[in-house]
């Protein structure tokens, strides 16, 4: 018995979303891998709509919205119930193209408007303690080119709050000088901060580009990356995981506390400079959230080792 075939989008509803995905590569600058996760999600509603019997945008009514969100959450043939945080993914694109297609006049009206994503379960960031970042830190000893460098790579990453692909990112001329100790991070987006950088982490930085990278940069063929490998071209994101789960293993810090992963030391930065007395703004720009809400979340870190000192130190907690 053969399977059913999928209906096929109608040319309306395909050219529409050529023109949102278009929309989002060029005006909005959206990285790459969001973009395809986009049309990834947006082609599963293009193809539920043209099962529904819709052939074009102005077809699409709030039921056929809701009903898709439905079917994200039950599951359907050939595709398995997803999430919440997968089908609210998936919502929060399907409202962006129907906002979009309102505000371009090729929609009389947002079908998706009271259409809300479900709320996932809220998880808190795995943040470590300062004395277990310190050990993961100086784990990362000796004086060869490749300790110089792993050293460098962790402390820049706990100081700065920076993700993994903006430290292998990084180039020569996004580091600071001497006078202004602030260094040039692209995020999500190609999006551009500046972000200060601790002594720690400059001192470990200058001692990789004086003793290690030219060793390691003799292998290669020249490039601007400040962390490279041992072939002398920049350092992956895998190799870049690879050094802070050795340094994590060697400290003991994995066997006490699990798998630690770049995340981890973003976590760290952010609890710490919150339980500091920074303010959740500052962190944000930081970070460089777009949305102070995403910042939010490490407020709930903090309030949770507020209550546990509460308990232990007032005498009437209990």
């Amino acid at each position: 018995m053969s399977e059913p075939v999928a209906a096929e989008p109608s040319a309306a509803l395909r050219s529409a979303l050529r023109g949102y995905l278009d929309h989002l590569a060029v005006e909005r600058g959206v990285a790459r891998n969001t973009l395809l996760a986009y049309r990834r999600d947006l082609e599963r509603y293009l193809t539920f709509c043209a099962e529904a019997g819709l052939d074009a945008v102005n077809d699409i009514r709030p039921e056929h919205v809701s009903g898709y969100l439905m079917a994200l959450r039950e599951g359907s043939e050939g595709h398995p119930a997803l999430a919440p945080s997968s089908a609210a993914r998936a919502v929060v694109a399907v409202r962006g193209w129907h906002r979009f297609l309102l505000a371009e006049s090729a929609t009389a009206d947002d079908p998706s408007g009271d259409v809300h994503p479900p709320a996932a379960a809220k998880r808190l960031p795995k943040a470590l303690p300062v004395e277990l970042i310190t050990a993961i830190l100086e784990s990362a000893s000796g004086d060869d080119p490749r300790s110089l460098r792993d050293r460098a790579l962790l402390e820049f990453l706990y100081a700065t709050g920076a993700r993994i692909s903006e430290a292998v990112g990084l180039d020569l001329d996004d580091l600071p000088d001497a006078g202004a100790p602030v260094v040039r991070l692209r995020g999500k987006g190609s999006k551009e901060r500046m972000v200060p950088v601790g002594s720690f982490a400059t001192d470990a930085i200058s001692a990789y580009l004086v003793r290690g990278r030219p060793a390691l940069a003799a292998a290669g063929k020249g490039t601007p990356a400040v962390f490279l490998n041992i072939r002398g071209g920049r350092l992956s994101r895998q190799s870049a995981w690879t050094v802070l789960r050795d340094a994590a293993e060697k400290s003991g810090v994995s066997a006490q506390r699990g798998p630690v992963s770049p995340h981890t030391l973003r976590h760290s930065f952010a609890t710490h400079l919150l339980e500091g007395g920074a303010d959740v703004r500052s962190v944000q720009e930081l970070l460089g959230h777009a949305s102070v809400t995403t910042t939010q979340i490490y407020t709930l870190v903090t309030v949770d080792s507020l209550r546990e000192i509460y308990a232990l130190a007032h005498p009437r907690a209990r």
